[in-house]
């Protein structure tokens, strides 16, 4: 007698969840019982039936009922609204019973999967117990609804998934954004096709409940953020096995690390591009009556994949490093490390060990290690050179290097007498199309019958040869060692001429960063945005540089168009742009917000060649497929 009361006191329980939900829902004017998949599919009928056999469904995404019948007896909510006195209510006790027994319940529900959500056909007071009892899976046999396919993002996502399911056998795993499951697949080590073994679904399976509960520990305020996505974040540091060994306290820890920009993922502008210097901004009466926020020193670090001497873009910074010591003096001392054995992190710990505030990555591939070491030191500012980077723990920096290939474009347009352009660019990085569009429009501009012929330095294989057999006269690239974009060189009898070079000034952003760190400026309007800083030819961080060998007039063009650029009268994009497939791009009477410009994976049709998928890439470049735009 004692057991039955237990039994009651849960159905009454269970029925006050019921009966408050369904007073909230009729209060919003919703639908309070659970959705009928059979009225779903009358609204769109399935295009076909797969049987997917037995499997454990997780219990969250059990969302409604196979018919219309059923509903009545059961709360949106699955909890019962049936009173005590019911036939329903002593099924639901006997069910309880059999659930608190030592195997529990074990008999399979019958239900239908559409669009990721589980319809259930027979065992709907089963699926009301286990929910009761807070049951993370039921064991179900499951039949697919394969739906139309739309142009819809969750529709193309929800297809993604079922090619996910067929090589993993996973459910429960839930991304927002198109990709997201060939990402998954990339960053744990498989390739996109790649179907997982037992032993490879099971240790997953077990890594990831963890991560779940403590994702669900940190996710106090419920945000939008799926545990999928927060993973795939965390791959980007942290490699499965790491993650698969760590404990759920430690998982804990690292995620409210990352919280600020975990909480980003789910923002459609995440991110606050500043395209110019800021000017110095006067602080409060009180702040600078107290000195609050100034200082009159810092310790400032300067990191290199290679050293200065063995690489040009090394040598860049390095001079930008040189300028700011003759610039500021005492006010900033400067250290310096070259991690030429790919150590960046250890670099970063031993720069931080050493009294670095003030640390500046150099390279793109340096990013990862900096998010890292961000998590830890809540004290230091640390700034990587790379572009279009949501984190709010990194601030990122980059020069607007469109504007100068722009320019080169142009001039190479008028040198040119075939009209067969080689482009080698290096990898497709974020920013990367916008620089290949920018010199074919620059191109266009002077000679439109002129084409670009693009090959990669990230590919196996000997790209500039590729570009000779093809017959090119002038190049744009780097032809004198492996750093980034150089300039255009004119090619007679296969030797290369310089037309024009690209110039980095990096002193100047690196001189305005510190000095507003010392004046207590740095981000004072912060917006919980991660900050990219984003400078053009007007800042002086980029420049073009015209060899003697250019002609008077084409020299000229060249100032001209780098005049215009400085003072915004020239935009060029601000014109009528078709891609590869014949869309229009842009008709002509606007220009590209600075994200469309970052994220630009589509090539103009003066361009032949492609975008290459990480799949293509030489080993260097495929471990950094969390920076590439596709």
């Amino acid at each position: 007698m004692q057991m039955k009361s237990a039994e009651l006191q849960a159905y009454q329980i269970a029925l006050g969840e019921g009966q408050k939900f369904y007073r909230s829902a009729v209060s919003r004017g919703e639908y309070p019982y659970l959705p009928a998949l059979d009225y779903i599919l009358n609204l769109e009928p399935a295009m076909g039936y797969m049987d997917l056999g037995l499997m454990s469904i997780p219990t969250e995404l059990i969302t409604g009922t196979k018919t219309m019948g059923r509903s009545p007896s059961l709360a949106g909510n699955f909890m019962p609204l049936m009173g005590v006195n019911t036939e329903f209510c002593t099924k639901w006790m006997d069910l309880c019973v059999c659930q608190q027994q030592r195997e529990g319940i074990r008999d399979p529900i019958k239900c239908y999967e559409y669009l990721g959500q589980f319809y259930v056909e027979e065992g709907n007071k089963r699926v009301s117990v286990l929910r009761y009892f807070h049951s993370p899976v039921i064991p179900g046999r499951v039949t697919r609804v394969i739906p139309r396919y739309t142009e819809d993002v969750n529709r193309q996502i929800y297809f993604e998934f079922m090619r996910f399911y067929e090589l993993s056998g996973l459910y429960g795993l839930r991304f927002l954004h198109l990709g997201a499951y060939e990402r998954l697949q990339t960053a744990l080590g498989f390739s996109p096709e790649h179907v997982w073994t037992q032993e490879e679904r099971r240790s997953f399976s077990a890594t990831y409940t963890k991560f779940r509960a403590a994702f669900s520990q940190v996710n106090r305020e419920r945000s939008g953020l799926t545990p999928a996505e927060a993973l795939l974040f965390c791959l980007q540091m942290y490699p499965i096995e790491v993650l698969h060994e760590m404990p759920q306290s430690v998982l804990e820890q690292k995620l409210a690390a990352l919280w600020g920009d975990l909480s980003l993922l789910g923002n459609p502008d995440p991110i606050e591009v500043k395209m110019v210097p800021e000017p110095e901004r006067e602080r409060g009466g009180l702040a600078r009556l107290l000195g609050l926020g100034h200082r009159e020193h810092i310790n400032a670090a300067f990191l290199f994949k290679d050293s200065p001497e063995q690489s040009e873009w090394s040598r860049a910074h390095d001079a930008g490093r040189a300028y700011v010591q003759q610039q500021l003096g005492e006010r900033v001392a400067v250290q310096t490390e070259c991690a030429s054995d790919g150590d960046y992190y250890g670099a970063i710990e031993r720069l931080i060990g050493a009294g670095a505030e003030l640390i500046f990555a150099t390279s793109t591939e340096m990013l990862e290690e900096c998010r890292r070491a961000a998590t830890r030191h809540n004290g230091v500012k640390l700034l990587c050179c790379a572009l279009s980077q949501p984190y709010t723990g990194v601030h990122s920096y980059f020069a607007r290097i469109f504007e100068a290939q722009f320019i080169a474009g142009a001039v190479t347009g008028a040198m040119t007498k075939r009209g067969n352009v080689g482009y080698l660019a290096t990898c497709p990085f974020v920013g990367v199309p916008a620089e290949i569009n920018a010199f074919a429009l620059g191109l266009r501009s002077t000679n439109p019958a002129a084409s670009v012929l693009l090959d990669w330095l990230c590919l196996p294989g000997d790209p500039m040869e590729r570009l000779l057999e093809k017959g090119v006269e002038t190049v744009s690239g780097l032809l004198d060692g492996t750093d980034y974009h150089d300039g255009v060189w004119m090619l007679e009898n296969n030797s290369p001429t310089p037309l024009l070079r690209l110039v980095w000034d990096w002193g100047k952003l690196y001189e305005q960063l510190i000095l507003s760190i010392l004046s207590g400026n740095w981000d004072p309007d912060a917006t919980g945005k991660a900050v990219n800083y984003w400078w053009g030819i007007d800042s002086g961080v980029i420049d073009v540089r015209f060899e003697s060998i250019l002609p008077e007039g084409v020299r000229w063009l060249g100032e001209q168009l780098r005049d215009g650029l400085i003072h915004r009268a020239i935009h060029p994009y601000c014109t009528r742009i078709l891609d590869q497939e014949g869309r229009v791009r842009n008709d002509g009477t606007g220009d590209f917000s600075p994200e469309a410009l970052m994220r630009m994976d589509w090539l103009c049709d003066n361009v032949t060649g492609t975008l290459p998928g990480p799949e293509k890439l030489s080993a260097t470049f495929r471990n950094l497929n969390n920076l590439l735009i596709i």
